[in-house]
């Protein structure tokens, strides 16, 4: 038999591959709480083990990046707020902040406030009776120097291409449809 007429035998990592597919399929979904996987989407309960596991990754990330550019000791949630109060440039109230950033509870963002407006990286004003919140000159200097640990540290690992980037936006859809589906059933919880 010639070269040509042979049949071509899968790549070694088209095989490998395929079989850590079949081994994960044998062994059943990664979740963090079996006793809740449903027969109707364990896809489902894969999903709330990757959040959790991707959430606590994020903020561990957040923390140290910042600390990284100069503000130890604070929250994920103190950095957040923070770059949320830099984003556009524009003065947020509370109110404001806590919608955007989907939290309930105004007295942990209120916290994180005040917390950043000690550390001078925060400024307030009043506007009738509004309290609004910007970012100060020390504060948008930090979340820059955030921005280009970002860059060098993240972004340069993930060298993303255009297929890898869309993949990532497409999470991000699926992730802000998500949220809306948990507001939603909490909220139906809350009532029964």
């Amino acid at each position: 038999m010639t070269a040509a007429a042979r049949p071509k035998s899968p790549a070694p990592a088209a095989t490998a591959t395929a079989k850590v597919g079949k081994a994960a399929k044998a062994r059943g979904p990664i979740v963090s709480s079996a006793h809740l996987v449903s027969d109707r989407s364990a896809e489902m309960s894969e999903f709330e083990f990757g959040l959790i596991v991707a959430g606590n990754a994020f903020h561990r990330w957040v923390v140290h990046c910042m600390a990284a550019a100069g503000l130890r000791d604070l929250t994920p949630l103190d950095v957040v707020v923070l770059h949320h109060v830099t984003h556009r440039a524009r003065d947020k109230r509370l109110a404001d902040i806590c919608f955007i950033m989907n939290v309930e509870d105004t007295h942990v963002v209120n916290y994180s406030l005040k917390k950043l407006l000690a550390l001078g990286v925060v400024a307030s004003s009043k506007n009738g009776k509004d309290v609004t919140y910007a970012a100060t000159e020390a504060g948008r200097a930090h979340v820059q120097r955030y921005r280009e640990i970002r860059e060098s540290c993240l972004i340069d690992a993930l060298n993303a291409d255009d297929g890898l980037n869309r993949d990532i936006g497409e999470l991000a859809r699926l992730l802000r449809v998500l949220s809306g589906m948990y507001d939603q059933a909490a909220r139906a919880a809350a009532s029964m």
